[in-house]
């Protein structure tokens, strides 16, 4: 792939109810945007049917099925990212193409059991700029995350698995 941008990122917040923290201590917000380009050229790519993480969502993306190429930015919380990289896994050994944008974690148990055996994977150089309401009440458009990103991409099943 090209440059990378970001994605409008697109955020189905499952724990309605709970007030999420950041790492700061601050009201956790999941709901960050970024650039068209990086979706545009990943959609260009992987024609995207289905986003089981729109922002403001009507459903659950954890509990539906999914479409036969999904783009997946899930929240970052602790809670919720490890559901929908393990429901996109499930998705793929359902023969569906799942491509998510992760924080790139690649000492967890999911990335070595689910990911790097499985997917292709392909960092971002530089931090992703999000863009949305900061704790301050401010939008911004260069709210950079805290972690360097990767598109892991689970696109077909090997034959031996």
């Amino acid at each position: 792939m090209g440059e990378y941008g970001i994605l409008k990122v697109r955020y189905l917040i499952i724990n309605k109810g709970k007030e999420m923290k950041n790492r700061d201590g601050l009201e956790n917000n999941n709901n960050w945007a970024t650039p068209d380009y990086l979706y545009e050229e990943l959609n260009a790519e992987f024609n995207f049917d289905f986003d089981p993480c729109p922002l403001n969502a009507t459903f659950d993306g954890l509990t539906c099925e999914w479409g036969k190429s999904n783009f997946i930015n899930p929240p970052y919380d602790r809670t919720n990212k490890p559901k929908f990289i393990q429901k996109a896994y499930d998705e793929w050994k359902k023969g569906k193409k799942c491509v998510l944008l992760l924080p790139s974690a690649t000492g967890t148990k999911q990335f070595h059991e689910l990911i790097l055996p499985n997917a292709e994977i392909r960092f971002i150089k530089g931090r992703v700029a999000f863009k949305g309401v900061n704790t301050k009440g401010e939008y911004v458009t260069t709210k950079k995350g805290k972690h360097d990103s990767m598109i892991v991409i689970f696109n077909t099943i090997n034959s031996n698995m």
